[in-house]
């Protein structure tokens, strides 16, 4: 008779550690969770790709007039989605237009004023002392100057432009960014990877460069999708006002102010611009929340 053999238990072959997820893989799929900051976000990059692309494909030129089909609303005006104005021109393509010059307003302003907000304020909170002191004194100087006025001053003296308007508002919306960065600046640049870096020699301009803007930049992201919609709001007051871009270019600004001056007569040249434009504007903030949320779950 064969003998049996006792079974033996062989150990259990340990699981593969998961692989870590880096911090970026971790604020993505925070975001991804947020369903307001995901709709929003593809919400607002058709919006995007339709300013920018959509007056391309359509067959009507913003600036040639249908004397056929003059101030025409939307259900009359065939052709024409979004109805025609008082001179015949498509207000569809007109919007679209206009949405692109203000994006590029919005983004390019966002981009000035969070350049110099970052410069100025890392240097100042990294710098200290008197340094810091003379350089918050500057912004709360310019703090204290109505835009508005400086926006009337330069227009009247140079001309309505586009690289204009870009640089009259970055030249104040950059005041807020630099206070934001010189109070997380003044948290970083007592931390122990700067304490070495100050050790073994590192010179200062290179520690804020290489060490304290990089540790910045989820709240200079952040902080950058609150700019972008109020420097849309801000071009799209002074195009009302008759100080942003001039034909024949047009913006939100120029067509809400359009519409407003015939709103008894004709309330769809209102409805579309402004309709883009609160649609938009809701987009980036609710955006800039998921964003929040996602670099910096702690703010929950």
């Amino acid at each position: 008779m064969t003998p049996t053999l006792p079974s033996v238990d062989l150990p259990a072959q340990a699981d593969t550690p998961p692989r870590s997820r880096t911090p970026f893989a971790l604020a993505m799929a925070r975001f991804l969770h947020n369903r307001a900051a995901v709709v929003s976000l593809v919400l607002l990059a058709a919006i995007a790709l339709a300013c920018f692309i959509g007056p391309w494909l359509l067959p009507s030129d913003p600036t040639a007039s249908d004397w056929s089909a003059i101030s025409l609303a939307p259900t009359r005006a065939g052709m024409h989605w979004f109805g025609t104005d008082e001179l015949g021109r498509d207000l569809l393509v007109r919007t679209l237009i206009g949405g692109r010059v203000s994006l590029d307003v919005g983004l390019l302003g966002a981009l000035v004023s969070g350049l110099i907000g970052v410069a100025w304020g890392a240097t100042a909170g990294f710098a200290g002392g008197r340094v810091d002191a003379a350089m918050m004194r500057v912004v709360d100087m310019m703090y204290a100057i109505p835009y508005l006025l400086i926006a009337i001053l330069m227009m009247t003296l140079f001309g309505r432009s586009f690289v204009l308007v870009v640089l009259t508002i970055s030249a104040f919306s950059w005041l807020d960014m630099a206070r934001v960065v010189r109070g997380q600046t003044l948290s970083l640049r007592n931390r122990e990877f700067v304490d070495a870096a100050r050790a073994i020699g590192v010179s200062p301009a290179s520690i804020v460069l290489r060490h304290i803007v990089p540790n910045l930049l989820g709240v200079v992201v952040v902080y950058a999708t609150v700019t972008v919609p109020s420097i849309v709001l801000t071009e799209s007051v002074l195009s009302f006002l008759g100080l942003g871009v001039q034909e024949p270019m047009t913006s939100w600004g120029v067509l809400i102010q359009d519409g407003a001056q015939k709103l008894e007569s004709m309330p769809w040249l209102l409805l579309a611009p402004a309709t883009m434009l609160c649609v938009t504007l809701y987009c980036v903030n609710f955006i800039g929340d998921g964003l929040r949320d996602a670099l910096d779950p702690k703010d929950r």
